[in-house]
């Protein structure tokens, strides 16, 4: 059976995912086998294996990263929020029931066999796991029942890693405060700190480092450097989302549609790859400016997003827009796209709404979910999309409902309409030299020719590593792993 390291953070978003990541894949490089593991996810941003099981990105990121194919154990419960009040509910990649919070927390207890099967299963054929946890191990409110911090911990007796956030401050307070409301058990579970996302000069907080271990009775470390690495990211809160990339004096400006309900924007991730190329996320229309291609990128309620896009302004906007350069939409945003869309089985919000009137299609969505990987190839394309036009692709389905055109009735994947396009599938552009070459055709100049994203990925997951060897000490963590 595997050893069990888990990171647990003081609050969402100091960094858990990507050092679990750099954490696997460090381990990986030294020849262990290794998996990772996070028993529930709140996530818009998922990923199909294989077998069409649905699971969070940010694991299959890990997977990667960990030399491994993605594999739905590495998390069995993912939540996708809905709305405000209520979440679909996916075990071991299969959608169960939408929940609202309250019903969610009586049900999770039934969850635990579940979970310790997927982890007892993945131990067996590994010889570390690393564990991500979520948000804050001391919610107190929250804590009965917990299977996802320090709950899991106790029940696969695994070691912890407490990482804060300097960067947003008080991380003497995050540290500190959380060890001292953690039970005695808990507490000793707790191996060492970890303080990330400090700018500038890491000796700097020299001092810190001695008085959280003072204070703290535990040891730190490490302090990693605040760096900016571009892998997938988990959830809403990702940096990314929030401040796009920003490209002074850029050959190609790509504004995407950030809706309320955003799902799986990973798909602009290859762009990232592309010199000179900027990525903004605009809310408002005008906020389009002078972009070169507008993204509708996929989301988890289409016809709620499309409401508020449209009482926006957005549906006047993509028209005249529409008329001189290209859109995409992907998955949802293919579905906004239609004439209409219908929820005759309330698996959204029910009812019915017209679309953006861009495409001639209408989808209707169902509670059946198609979950798929997806191989072949691009029909003759034309105008702004002749680059992609016969090119083979690779990538994932994951949507409720069908598109069908107008016309025939025929259910359809992929559509072009002059300067619109629109796909259900998702990481079509992480394909060879596919995102590069849409953007060469858009573009205002020539743009240099670079790394494909797979290479460009696999970059920046060795660029994570060796910061954790720089600044971790790994050494210590394997001395608590009692395997080196």
């Amino acid at each position: 059976m595997a050893v069990a390291l888990m990171i647990q953070g003081t609050m969402s978003n100091v960094g858990k995912s990507l050092i679990t990541a750099g954490l696997c894949r460090v381990f990986a490089q030294d020849g262990y086998r290794v998996a990772p593991f996070k028993s529930q996810n709140m996530a818009l941003n998922s990923f199909v294996t294989r077998e069409g099981f649905e699971m969070g990105r940010a694991q299959a990121m890990q997977a990667y990263c960990a030399g491994k194919e993605p594999d739905v154990r590495m998390n069995p419960v993912l939540l996708k929020p809905v709305n405000d009040r209520g979440s679909e509910v996916i075990v071991m990649g299969e959608p169960q029931n939408v929940m609202k919070a309250k019903d969610y927390l009586s049900y999770k207890k039934e969850l635990l066999p579940v979970i310790k099967e997927a982890y007892d299963s993945l131990s067996k054929e590994n010889d570390i796991i690393v564990i991500e946890g979520a948000g804050s191990p001391v919610e107190l409110n929250l804590k009965r029942d917990d299977i996802v911090n320090m709950g899991l911990a106790e029940l696969v007796d695994a070691k912890v890693l407490l990482v804060g956030d300097v960067d947003r401050g008080g991380v003497f307070a995050q540290l500190l405060g959380t060890l001292d409301l953690l039970s005695k058990s808990e507490r000793e579970r707790v191996c060492g700190l970890i303080v990330n996302k400090l700018r500038g000069d890491l000796s700097l907080f020299d001092d810190g480092v001695r008085i959280i271990e003072e204070k703290g009775k535990k040891p730190v470390l490490g302090v990693l450097p605040y760096i900016h690495i571009n892998v997938e990211d988990e959830d809403s809160l990702s940096e990314f989302l929030e401040r796009g990339r920003r490209v002074s004096n850029s050959a190609l400006d790509i504004a995407v549609l950030k809706t309320g309900r955003i799902s799986n924007y990973t798909d602009i991730y290859p762009f990232l790859s592309i010199d000179r190329v900027s990525v903004r996320f605009i809310e408002r229309p005008e906020e389009i400016g002078d972009a070169d291609i507008i993204i509708i990128p996929g989301s988890r309620n289409t016809i709620g997003d499309l409401r508020r896009l449209k009482a926006g302004g957005f549906s006047e906007a993509l028209h005249e827009y529409s008329k001189r350069r290209p859109v995409i939409g992907i998955c949802g945003g293919l579905q906004m796209l239609g004439t209409l869309v219908s929820d005759p089985e309330n698996t959204e919000e029910g009812g019915e709404e017209e679309g953006f009137s861009l495409l001639p299609i209408k989808t209707i969505l169902t509670k059946e979910k198609k979950k798929r990987q997806t191989v072949g190839r691009f029909e003759k394309l034309t105008g702004p999309f002749q680059s992609l036009s016969e090119k083979e692709f690779s990538g994932y389905e994951i949507h409720t409902g069908r598109s069908f055109l107008l016309s025939n009735g025929d259910e359809i994947t992929t559509l072009q309409n002059g300067n619109v396009f629109g796909t259900y599938i998702h990481g079509f552009l992480d394909n060879g030299s596919l995102a590069l070459d849409l953007s060469e055709a858009l573009s205002k100049e020539p743009l240099s020719k670079c790394l494909s994203f797979s290479e460009y990925r696999e970059a920046q997951h060795s660029r994570l590593s060796a910061m954790i060897r720089e600044n971790l000490d790994i050494e210590a963590i394997y001395r608590e792993l009692s395997v080196k």
